[in-house]
């Protein structure tokens, strides 16, 4: 499992609070976290911040 994988699992709540603050067009469906799903949840946000896969590995790890 990658680090950003391991940080989504261990620290959603807080990594989920901060994502709203940061991006304020995100939804709780957006932010939906189910374990396992990780890679869904990365593609979710790529597809409403258009951003990268990599790119939102490094948001969420910066965070």
């Amino acid at each position: 499992m990658s680090a950003t994988k391991d940080r989504i699992k261990g620290n959603w709540k807080q990594i989920k609070g901060k994502l709203k603050t940061e991006y304020a067009q995100l939804t709780n469906d957006d932010l939906l976290y189910e374990e396992g799903k990780e890679d869904q949840l990365i593609g979710r946000l790529q597809e409403r911040l258009g951003k990268t896969k990599d790119e939102i590995k490094a948001i969420i790890d910066g965070l």
